[in-house]
């Protein structure tokens, strides 16, 4: 029988039987991926996407219960993360752009963005500027040029890749990159997780984040993949700012040796949540 810990359920205004419906559709689906080999994922990770829109029309990405104010000032904080990474004359990649807001608002202030889904269902109909261009991918590979982008952005993508791809992703993040050029990655941390639709009735991740990471492990896989000058940045109050990577690493150390009923309940406080929270900076 499924437990439900109501009290830990605050995906979206959803009913409970809607978010039930979602969660075991998705967690049916994210097995799939889990135990597909290399090759059968090269076109899962479309097929299981489309699949959960097309049989959870209740999602949040297809009916959009928040208020264009709440969207709106969402992208303005992305934007303050990402502006000093940014010119007029830079090529920017977002990948998993989803319905391409905030690639649209990139859009305003740079050359050229380039968006990636793998989902041609949440793109379905998007209108883009003329200096926006859509793209498919098939979950890892980044179908541009070699040292053709600037700035690499994603935010809630990471922790959707099956483990065994994030590398080969990273690889090809960074080849697209052109010399000393950044890719800015925003993932959740797993300590306060879950962070996806099982949050509430799973203690660890078990739908479409495949692998949610603490910091120490995301350093490792861009230092093993060739990213230099890597650092941590926190946002706070409107502000952004770049946290010592030995802070960063420690307070997860220390986390991690206390008993997990302490480490949720610090884990999960504003300052905590902060420091913890993934946003990693790797230049090429």
């Amino acid at each position: 029988m499924l437990k439900v810990s109501s009290d830990k359920i605050d995906h979206d205004n959803r009913t409970l039987k809607e978010i039930k419906h979602h969660y075991e559709i998705e967690v049916q689906l994210a097995d799939k991926l889990r135990n597909a080999n290399t090759e059968e994922r090269r076109y899962l990770y479309t097929n299981v996407y489309n699949e959960l829109f097309n049989r959870v029309p209740s999602h949040p990405q297809l009916v959009d219960k928040t208020s264009q104010d709440v969207r709106l000032r969402r992208v303005a904080s992305e934007m303050v993360l990402v502006k000093r990474f940014i010119s007029r004359d830079t090529i920017f990649l977002e990948v998993g752009a989803g319905d391409c807001w905030f690639s649209k608002e990139v859009a305003k202030v740079v050359h050229h963005v380039i968006a990636i889904d793998v989902s041609h269902r949440i793109i379905q109909g998007v209108n883009v500027p003329s200096n926006v261009t859509i793209m498919l991918s098939d979950g890892t590979n980044i179908p541009v040029k070699y040292n053709s982008i600037d700035v690499v952005y994603s935010n809630q993508l990471m922790e959707h890749l099956h483990p065994d791809d994030a590398k080969e992703q990273l690889r090809s993040i960074l080849v697209s990159l052109r010399p000393s050029g950044f890719y800015i990655c925003v993932t959740p941390n797993k300590l306060n997780g879950p962070h996806d639709i099982s949050r509430g009735f799973d203690d660890i991740a078990s739908g479409f984040h495949l692998k949610e990471y603490l910091n120490s492990e995301l350093h490792d896989i861009f230092v093993d993949v060739g990213f230099r000058n890597i650092c941590f940045i926190a946002y706070f109050r409107h502000k952004v700012f770049i946290i010592p990577k030995s802070i960063v690493l420690s307070l997860e150390k220390f986390l991690l040796l206390l008993p997990s009923e302490y480490r949720k309940v610090i884990s999960s406080m504003t300052i905590s949540r902060e420091l913890l929270g993934v946003r990693i900076v790797g230049r090429k």
